[in-house]
């Protein structure tokens, strides 16, 4: 074997500086230069979700005029339709994730991607998720501008989750008590009008905004695609309203106000 097959891994001295800042404030950004030394991204941003209160903004590389539209405007609303807060709070096994892997059928077409996601101008976004005492969950997200992470650099991140998924374990193990501290709302999938509505309708409406389809909204509420398409239509007549653009604005309306 020659001396070169013994050597560690290149990032093998940033690891052990994240595991030395465990439970102290440089820790995140020791974690970001470790995986940055693994396969480069543009941002990373971690979320800490507790059912559907307002997520916590953990960390993040954002500049000040894009974090805005990543964390500000995110946990305003728009975080209840995300396919990230809502396989976090599913919650899937621990891991990293593609979002176009958890999203909707219907998801780039959808009324979220469409008004919000799209503001972001990113290529695209991969997630390590890990699951906290007190039924919380932690979301490390990596960002990409240029071009999407490919096969092989996804291999090589996902080859590390369980490394990065303990991590997060140890670090944010305590997060159900900040989410007590903040107090934070529940907000539900409301808006201008949208107590007219019936359960069920309501329920509908959830679906639209996340980007489910007719079939696969019929087919998550166990009713036929002709009775959601029904709904619909009722939905659209009750708040007289003719587009989903005019029902995510209602939705941000509620829950924003």
């Amino acid at each position: 074997m020659t001396t070169g097959s013994r050597q560690s891994p290149p990032f093998a001295p940033q690891l052990a500086t994240v595991i030395d800042l465990i439970g102290q404030t440089g820790f995140c950004p020791a974690l970001t230069t470790w995986l940055q030394a693994i396969v480069p991204f543009s941002f990373t941003v971690i979320f800490g979700y507790s059912g559907d209160s307002k997520p916590i903004d953990i960390f993040d590389t954002f500049p000040e005029h894009r974090r805005r539209v990543f964390v500000t405007d995110y946990q305003e609303g728009p975080y209840l339709l995300d396919p990230f807060c809502q396989s976090a709070v599913r919650p899937v096994p621990p891991g990293l994730y593609r979002l176009k892997t958890l999203a909707p059928d219907r998801f780039y077409q959808g009324e979220y991607f469409r008004t919000y996601y799209k503001r972001t101008e990113i290529a695209e976004e991969i997630g390590f998720f890990a699951e906290m005492p007190g039924e919380c969950h932690v979301v490390l997200s990596l960002m990409r501008e240029e071009k999407v992470f490919s096969r092989t650099e996804f291999r090589r991140l996902a080859a590390v989750a369980p490394v990065v998924t303990a991590l997060m374990r140890r670090q944010w193990s305590g997060l159900a008590q900040d989410f007590r501290a903040q107090k934070a709302g529940r907000p539900e999938i409301t808006g201008q009008g949208l107590d007219r509505l019936t359960r069920r309708e309501r329920e509908i409406v959830a679906f639209i905004l996340k980007g489910y389809s007719a079939e696969a909204t019929g087919q998550a509420l166990k009713i036929s695609t002709g009775t959601v398409r029904i709904h619909r239509r009722n939905i659209y007549a009750k708040l007289g309203i003719s587009s989903q653009g005019e029902l995510f604005s209602r939705f941000l309306a509620g829950v924003i106000s």
